[in-house]
């Protein structure tokens, strides 16, 4: 029987859970919330979620895969034995598959707009034209899918060089170039007159705009910008060796997706400040925004505009890569693990089903948009039911389990590393508590909040 692979360190692991961590929704979701919810108010409620509730979901899904070492279906197996975690671990393996089906469709969208940025479409066109861009694009039929299909092929060929070859190796590269782009493009960002008021407003928390859904929408960001629920940290916590401490792991994961989501607020939102536009505009901020305002600037600055236009996009693009090449990997390794797929087999499968999937979100826009589901398109219903249906129902699954039917001890044995790890001997305490009760809790609430709204 084949060995199955492991990440090659620390290092590795952080990167590679990083890479499913950063993605478009740091980039193209957690500015425009800052800006619809009261600014640097938001950041903070936000961080506090990710340290009270979000790190310890993490442990846990990293706790149920490690002590695995198998795919989802199998280790939510291990817990629960029978009919419900069969099921348990089908709708694990079940989600990250939906979610890269209209996640690619977006990718798409950041692939053909990197070209437009490098064929000089943004800086060489009037900013009135730009403004219709994205909307004209998305409507078509063709170019629309043709894109949707090159990123998802992009995606199922890094995947299918395994996961040190493949994943390790590409988040090695791409996780550091994700990171400097960004920086670049915040330099630019802050540089451009007028960006002053952006940077206050990252800066300086108004509390006077703060609502119930504000913590909804900061606890929901938390739980989609670091990929709880998905099956994403069980199926790569399962890859990491018995000798690395979860907890640096988690906490590292955390801090690297905080610092860039919170680059990525400087690298938008002061430009939108400086083109004069409201931050408050909501998922439309970067495809329909940014364009107009690399348009607009590029008759002061060309080449500035130019430069700043492509490698926003390609930092989008790479985003974009990052997360889906670990939504793809959950349902690879429950083909090869469990249904005897080859690798490439694996990745040939997924690629038509979640290509034919997408491909009816991605028509939503066009020859599709007639089509209704609960009030809003197809693409729409996908986004809406992961977000509020499969991610929470993922995360309260993995707490459950893990809080309230892993045995103490094991749990103990997990989180301590045997009890090698002196500090997360002191801590343990602590994780059982917010594992236990804090979380399961928190996680109702945010349903709750969300019937009631």
């Amino acid at each position: 029987m084949k060995s199955r692979e492991k990440f090659g360190g620390r290092a590795a692991v952080i990167l590679a859970l990083a890479g499913s961590a950063i993605g478009l929704g740091n980039i193209w979701r957690f500015p425009y919330l800052v800006g619809m919810n009261g600014g640097a108010a938001f950041i903070i409620i936000y961080i506090g979620f990710v340290l009270l509730l979000s790190i310890p979901i993490f442990l846990a899904e990293s706790i149920i895969g490690r002590s695995s070492g198998a795919n989802c279906r199998v280790a939510i197996g291990q817990l629960v034995p029978g009919r419900a975690g069969r099921w348990f671990g089908l709708l694990m393996v079940f989600t990250p598959l939906w979610i890269v089906s209209y996640y690619s469709v977006v990718g798409g969208w950041s692939l053909d707009f990197l070209v437009k940025a490098c064929t000089l479409e943004f800086t060489t066109t009037s900013p009135e034209l730009v403004k219709g861009t994205f909307g004209t694009f998305i409507s078509s039929t063709w170019t629309p899918l043709l894109y949707h299909f090159l990123f998802l092929a992009m995606t199922v060929g890094i995947v299918a060089f395994g996961v040190k070859s493949g994943i390790e190796r590409f988040s090695k590269v791409s996780i550091p170039i994700l990171f400097v782009l960004i920086l670049v493009i915040a330099g630019y960002s802050i540089s451009l007159p007028g960006a002053k008021e952006g940077i206050y407003y990252l800066t300086h928390p108004d509390f006077s705009k703060v609502t119930v859904q504000t913590f909804v929408n900061a606890l929901g960001q938390s739980f989609y910008s670091i990929s709880l629920g998905m099956g994403i940290i069980i199926t790569y916590s399962s890859y990491v060796s018995k000798n690395e401490n979860l907890m640096v792991s988690a906490v590292g994961t955390s801090v690297s997706d905080l610092l860039f989501a919170y680059i990525a607020g400087f690298a938008i939102l002061p430009a939108v400040f400086a083109a004069g536009i409201a931050p408050g505009t909501g998922p439309g901020l970067v495809f329909d925004t940014l364009p107009y305002i690399f348009s607009s600037m590029a008759g002061q600055m060309p080449v500035a505009s130019a430069i700043a236009a492509i490698l926003f996009f390609a930092a989008i693009l790479v985003a974009a890569l990052t997360s889906s090449v670990s939504l793809i990997e959950v349902g690879v390794a429950y083909l090869t693990e469990s249904k005897g797929f080859s690798r490439t087999k694996a990745c040939i499968v997924l690629f038509f089903i979640c290509g034919l999937a997408g491909a009816l979100c991605s028509l939503s826009f066009g020859p599709l948009s007639g089509i209704k589901l609960f009030g809003g398109g197809l693409f729409d219903f996908a986004d809406s039911f992961a977000s509020n249906v499969l991610l929470i129902m993922g995360a309260l699954i993995s707490v459950i389990l893990v809080g309230w039917v892993m045995p103490r001890k094991k749990l103990f044995a997990e989180f301590t590393n045997r009890g090698t790890l002196a500090r997360n001997v002191r801590l343990f305490p602590v994780f059982h508590f917010l594992v236990r009760y804090v979380a399961p809790l928190g996680i109702l609430a945010l349903v709750i909040a969300s019937v009631l709204l």
